[in-house]
């Protein structure tokens, strides 16, 4: 018999879904009952993907469930400053949902299990229900005590409406990071900003709201090419460049044409995850099984976003990092590579604000003939399994995590 029913919500956009149904899975093998709600957009990407792969069995008893996000279906839900406004009229979507299953003879939803970042789901819906929230933070810690800093940050005159640009560190063991870096910076635009802003400033609301703040967890779910680990098997050990830049980077002509001649360059066989395929000495995939990927033998550096799932997964693989961030808490993930873990290395900009194809490859050349690089990455690996294993701290805090939701 299942312990409780809970109603997982993740922001929607694929960094947000894909760790947040990891979660869920190791939730229904605990025993919980599950039902995933995504908007009706990704909801259809998530029932296309299981039909492509065979069906549902991969749910593993997992029920989904979705709500519409208001938008039009041509509208562009990669523009976040629209997905952000259109979360402000959801909250009585997501309370018929709840009304409609519990109609149906579903169990009553006992707990909210909610991507921080839709925090109206918080105020609206779980305090009006009477159900219990635990809030899941997909990115670094690091960018959440960011967050929580935001009324100090104002006060130390960090934030102002002059744009004071200044290099700034939050805290002992937190690395650096500069003012026009922040999380919430450059992310959907202008028109966005004031929304973004206030999502982050709600941030130190949560200890109020939620039980429970989880933090990290990933896996990819949506449809992967697996052509690309036959391709792999193909290469010598270590001799592979990766390159990923997660599902919102968006390149000018002229910086994917040096990306594109900076992997030529280095002579070296490379992985990359975009649109189209080409054959010789470098494959292109629209996507992959990332983890697979990373833990190949063949792999010898992970180019990233350094988005924090990608990061996870390549610390947890051993891989070397060249870093290449490209907005929100992207920036603060690299300089933990670069400047804690010192497990890889950081691109540098032209004065164009274009990396060249000549540092790409001088990049490449340097994080993987780095010996003590590749040392620390595995020592990071070793460290990354032992807390996940039994008796770790990744997997004891996950059994608190357990036992809270079964009170």
């Amino acid at each position: 018999m299942a312990k409780g029913h809970i109603l997982v919500l993740p922001l929607p956009a694929q960094g947000h879904v894909t760790p947040l149904m990891e979660l869920s899975h190791r939730l229904v093998d605990h025993g919980f009952e599950v039902t995933f709600v995504n908007t009706e957009a990704h909801h259809a990407r998530v029932v296309g993907a299981l039909q492509a792969a065979g069906g549902t069995a991969g749910l593993a008893g997992i029920h989904l469930a979705s709500i519409s996000d208001g938008l039009e279906g041509d509208e562009d839900r990669k523009d976040i400053g629209k997905v952000v406004d259109s979360h402000l009229h959801m909250p009585g979507r997501l309370e018929r949902l709840i009304a409609k299953m519990e109609a149906a003879g579903r169990p009553k939803v006992k707990w909210l299990v909610c991507d921080v970042y839709m925090w109206w789901s918080f105020f609206d819906v779980a305090k009006k229900l009477g159900i219990r929230v635990a809030a899941v933070w997909p990115a670094a810690a690091a960018n959440l005590a960011i967050s929580f800093k935001i009324p100090k940050l104002i006060e130390d005159g960090l934030l102002d409406s002059k744009e004071r640009a200044e290099t700034f560190q939050l805290a002992p063991g937190i690395p650096p990071l500069h003012t026009s870096q922040l999380p919430w910076i450059d992310v959907g635009g202008p028109e966005a900003q004031p929304f973004v802003f206030e999502l982050f400033r709600r941030m130190d609301r949560l200890p109020a709201l939620a039980e429970m703040v989880v933090c990290n967890s990933s896996l990819e779910f949506l449809p992967e090419d697996s052509g690309c680990l036959r391709w792999l098997d193909a290469q010598p050990d270590g001799s592979v460049v990766y390159v990923a830049f997660g599902s919102t980077t968006v390149f000018d002509p002229r910086q994917f044409r040096e990306l594109a001649l900076g992997l030529e360059l280095t002579g070296r066989p490379f992985l990359w995850v975009f649109q189209a395929r080409i054959a010789g000495t470098g494959m292109v995939v629209s996507w992959c099984p990332q983890q697979k990927v990373l833990a190949h033998r063949a792999v010898a550096c992970f180019v990233s976003h350094c988005g924090w799932n990608s990061t996870m997964e390549g610390v947890r693989n051993g891989v070397p990092f060249l870093c290449w961030p490209y907005f929100a808490d992207q920036f603060l993930d690299r300089n933990y590579i670069t400047d804690v873990w010192r497990t890889g290395l950081a691109v540098s900009l032209d004065a164009g604000g274009v990396v060249t194809k000549e540092e790409l490859r001088s990049k490449v050349e340097q994080v993987i003939c780095d010996s003590e690089i590749r040392e620390r990455a595995r020592l990071f690996k070793d460290a990354a399994r032992r807390s996940i294993g039994e008796g770790g701290a990744s997997s004891e805090n996950f059994q608190k995590f357990v036992d809270l939701l079964r009170e």
